[in-house]
Formats: structure tokens, sequence, C-alpha cells
């Protein structure tokens, strides 16, 4: 019989179940940007956010019926997906002007390295199998992510009916 997995409160009456290593650290580190290479899926309180800061018709695509942050060529090398792609918003300097400009982020973003999901009405977090693989933040420091958890999981992803995070563009 496995263990039982820990539920932790983020906040007040909203629990998520953690499903790794509860001595998991993460920090983000410079000149990294994977988490960047790829679409961003965007919840419907994120479509208003973002609205408020960028136009739109510019900055997203839709894709199987959910809008996504679109991919853009950036035109150089640093800071890129393979194919020279990477989040419309992410700067040549390797930073989010979302992030650095507004102090705003996706929850998507917010999400990463963990991965979340709904599981008998309870939401599991995670840590996302292409981390372990690519993210160079995973271990490199002291901050615990289940000290921070709120950090991680905006409150609006216990609202969404299918929080998965494997969706990708």
């Amino acid at each position: 019989m496995s263990a039982e997995r820990p539920r932790i409160e983020v906040y007040p009456g909203r629990e998520a179940v953690v499903e790794f290593d509860p001595d998991l650290t993460f920090e983000c580190v410079d000149d990294c940007t994977w988490c960047c290479h790829h679409g961003v899926l965007l919840y419907d309180r994120d479509l208003l956010e973002l609205a408020a800061r960028a136009n739109l018709a510019e900055t997203t695509t839709e894709f199987r019926g959910e809008k996504f942050v679109a991919r853009e060529d950036k035109g150089r090398d640093e800071y890129v997906g393979d194919d020279g792609n990477a989040c419309a918003f992410l700067r040549e300097d390797g930073l989010c002007s979302l992030h650095a400009e507004e102090d705003w982020k996706p929850a998507r973003c917010s999400v990463f390295p963990l991965g979340v999901w709904r599981e008998s009405g309870d939401l599991h977090v995670g840590i996302r199998d292409s981390a372990h693989d690519h993210c160079e933040g995973l271990d490199v420091s002291e901050r615990r992510v289940i000290d921070e958890l709120d950090a991680f999981l905006p409150e609006l992803l216990w609202e969404i009916p299918n929080p998965d995070s494997d969706r990708e563009l």
C-alpha cells in the first residue's frame, strides 16, 4: 500500500494533494527561459487580465478551441526554442515583459514547473515530466516549493473544471 499523499491548505478552504517530494526546491535561473518556448494556455480570467495589458489579436492564438499566448519568431538565437520561436512576451534580455513590467503573469506561468490536474474532485500538484528533463531551477536553491504553494498555484485553479497543465500549443 502506498503512502498517503499530503494535503496542503494553500488558501483558506482550498487544499492541494502534493505528489512531489516535500524537500523539492525551485528557483528560476538566469538565461534558462525553457518554459517560455511553448505556448501558454490562457484561462478565462487570464484573458481578461491580458486584454487590459496587450492586444489579444496580436498576442494570442487559438488551438483546439482554447486560447494560448502566441509563439513568435524572435529573429535571434538566445532565449528561444530550437525553431527560433518563443512566447510573444519574452523580451530580448530573457525576461517576461508581463512579469517584469506589469507585475503579472498568466496562471500557467505561475504554476511552472509544477503540473496540476483534478482527480476525484481534488486538485493534485506534481512536477511536470518535461521539467525534470529541461528545467535547470529544480533543487538549486533553498526555496522549498511546498512552503510557497500559493506563489505557484493561483486560487483560480480551484474554480476551473479542468486545470490540467499538460495541454500545450
